[in-house]
């Protein structure tokens, strides 16, 4: 670990950068500070530094400890919304649990944190905008998690999913214009049955630059939902977002 951070150490000053030194920043907008620095620089690399460090066998990026996180966050989330709705079932909390957990929520997290600009990439990642993307988002505020929850133990871990990702969770549960339904279906699906929503097309409409897609999805092999969107994509998330408020009527 110590030679890897050395590594980047170097890189940086060669790219005549300060990201390094504005950590402690981004320890201040994380509300935790680190003893071991090497640790939250793991979290913040991506792979695609690899080829520009030549770290021999060293080489760590952030996957690891996103796997770790994944863990804590789905642990730290289903104990909060377990002790916060005493009265809901199973399937319901499963359904709050995905759209909390779930990739656009998240990354909107990173955003408010203030994650991106500390991400370390390669020169053409970052101009390719890689930093920009929902999923490395994700993973590296998966992996702060993972990273707090080594360093620190399972009650900063905890304190931190609650105070920062988890506090204004009725916003998210009311406004949901951004939810990938798609996403949430599916996780719920996997939950209940074991497999995964299937999704058809059952007809289009309208003239070829203008047509109108209509999708059937099937959750446990029964017809939850039906959608109708100008692309298959926005059909399927229609049929998605149907199939999810049919459910809940019969939790």
């Amino acid at each position: 670990m110590r030679h890897f951070l050395e590594a980047i150490k170097r890189r940086f000053r060669a790219g005549d950068t300060d990201r390094l030194e504005d950590l402690p920043d981004l320890e201040r907008r994380l509300g935790y500070r680190f003893s071991s620095r090497a640790r939250l620089v793991e979290a913040l690399t991506h792979r695609s530094v690899l080829g520009d460090l030549g770290a021999g066998d060293e080489r760590i990026t952030y996957e690891r400890l996103e796997f770790l996180g994944d863990s804590v966050l789905a642990l730290v989330t289903s104990d909060f919304l377990f002790r916060s709705f005493p009265e809901e079932n199973e399937g319901q909390l499963t359904k709050k649990k995905s759209l909390l957990v779930s990739k656009g929520v998240l990354a909107k997290k990173a955003e408010e944190i203030g994650i991106k600009r500390h991400i370390i990439l390669s020169d053409s990642a970052q101009k390719g905008g890689v930093a920009d993307q929902d999923s490395v988002l994700t993973a590296v505020l998966e992996a702060l998690i993972g990273a707090i929850y080594l360093d620190g133990g399972m009650e900063k871990a905890r304190v931190f999913v609650e105070e920062m990702l988890l506090d204004n969770i009725d916003e998210f549960l009311e406004h949901r214009d951004h939810i990938n339904y798609k996403s949430i279906i599916q996780e719920w699906s996997q939950s209940k049955y074991r497999s995964y929503p299937r999704y058809a097309v059952r007809s289009t409409t309208g003239p070829e630059h203008d047509k109108m897609f209509l999708v059937e999805v099937k959750v446990g092999g029964k017809v939850a939902g039906r959608g109708r969107g100008k692309s298959k994509k926005d059909a399927e998330q229609m049929a998605a977002k149907e199939a999810l408020h049919n459910v809940g009527k019969h939790e």
